[in-house]
């Protein structure tokens, strides 16, 4: 099948993935040659709970019989307040947190932008502290925070923004957060307080780099102390892939804004939400808006999804899963000299290796023998594993075992352990 050559050249996926696919279900692919896939990527975070997943697509599929509105902007409608009592009785009254939602456009970025803009509000202050291998997304903004995006700053005006280290960046032996901390609030630093401070606690696109909890602690301590709101990006890395629903639960911190999208619809429909805290919703009708946000389908599937999280043996699966994933990828830290390092929490793991060419090569040789993976990092030297949360456990070690054959061809006298 040929395909079309009149799209931009910005695509990129395709590049990656050269087929043309015509089917999905849960955690596999199919393309137009009949040939499957297993899916470890999962829409780049925002398919948590697989392809056409049949729980939410039977709600879906309720809601547009029903003749409901689609698309009402922010107007109140039946399906919207349904989401918004589901999420506080389901995700935030259990675990004692109260914001209120803000509905931003229906993209990430769009929800960075948002919070930034909220945050400059508040405060009265301009700058923004970021951290090394961030990533945020391309819009200005949040291109601008982006630490793993330096060659692309050049490319958008000043956004004031500071950059500091992030957990580990200099190595095990140097404590980051005390330099953050002398060169943000000592005088002579040279540095005024910022309004906000971004971070995620799992930096996916930087090569899966994970704030420990302690760092995560003393970080929201700091910036209570000094009047400096917390922003924790958790677009793909919340909605449960961590283990818990929000990836900060695991360092008992309660950040002042909170950012979700990807899968936060569930199904994959396009839906980004800004959680505050109440005191800080200084925000007038009308004073940042957008044409698709509170997307009635989306919310559908939002709410549809937000289900799983009433289930125990859901949220006990994905850690059985994780858990499945750490192990595997330990024995292969161990019997394979090309595997530099490991790191992952829950159902979000990194690969690094020497070069982004090892890693691409892995993610190429993978596609040709029917898997999806994709590589992070700012050399793209990590292979990143994202299989939905809902992958069955044989699915989950066929493509772990498919990965690790890949690995140990790198390595022809190496030793297989399965």
């Amino acid at each position: 099948m040929k395909t079309a050559n009149n799209e931009s050249n910005v695509s990129g996926y395709s590049k990656s993935f050269p087929t043309v696919f015509n089917y999905a279900k849960n955690s596999t692919l199919r393309d137009h040659k009949g040939i499957e896939y297993i899916d470890f990527f999962s829409g780049a975070g925002a398919l948590n709970y697989g392809h056409n997943n049949e729980h939410l697509k039977s709600g879906i599929m309720e809601f547009l019989e029903s003749d409901a509105p689609l698309h009402c902007l922010d107007m109140d409608t039946e399906v919207k307040l349904k989401f918004l009592n589901k999420f506080n009785n389901t995700i935030l009254k259990p675990r004692n947190l109260d914001y209120k939602i803000q509905f931003s456009g229906p993209t990430g970025t769009n929800a960075v932008e948002a919070a930034i803009k909220l945050a400059r509000k508040v405060t009265k202050r301009s700058r923004i502290l970021s951290f090394s291998n961030s990533f945020h997304g391309m819009t200005a903004s949040s291109l601008a925070l982006s630490g793993s995006q330096e060659k692309k700053h050049n490319d958008i005006p000043s956004q004031d923004i500071l950059f500091f280290p992030f957990d580990g960046y200099l190595g095990p032996n140097v404590d980051t957060m005390e330099y953050l901390s002398k060169m943000i609030a000592t005088k002579g630093s040279g540095n005024p307080l910022p309004a906000a401070i971004i971070l995620e606690t799992i930096q996916a696109e930087g090569g899966i780099r994970i704030a420990g909890e302690k760092w995560l602690v003393q970080l929201q301590e700091f910036a209570n102390k000094h009047g400096i709101l917390l922003i924790v990006d958790d677009i793909q890395v919340g909605c449960g892939r961590t283990g818990n629903f929000f990836s900060f639960e695991r360092a008992g911190i309660t950040p002042d804004i909170v950012l979700l999208s990807k899968s936060i619809s569930g199904f994959g429909i396009p839906l980004a939400l800004v959680l505050i805290k109440p005191e800080l919703d200084i925000w007038q009708p009308g004073e940042h808006n957008g044409t698709f946000r509170a997307n009635n389908l989306a919310l559908c599937g939002a709410t549809k999804a937000l289900e799983y999280w009433d289930d125990q043996n859901f949220i006990d699966n994905i850690k059985n899963k994780g858990q499945i994933i750490e192990e595997r990828l330990s024995e292969l830290n161990v019997y394979s000299t090309a595997v530099k390092a490991i790191r992952g929490l829950g159902m979000v793991w990194g690969l690094e290796f020497e070069s982004g060419e090892i890693a691409s090569g892995i993610s190429r040789k993978l596609f040709e023998r029917g898997m999806i993976v994709e590589t992070c990092g700012n050399f793209g030297h990590v292979i990143k594993l994202l299989p939905a949360l809902t992958i069955n456990e044989q699915e989950l070690i066929n493509g772990l075992n498919k990965l690790e054959q890949a690995i140990y061809e790198l390595e022809p006298a190496a030793v297989l352990t399965n």
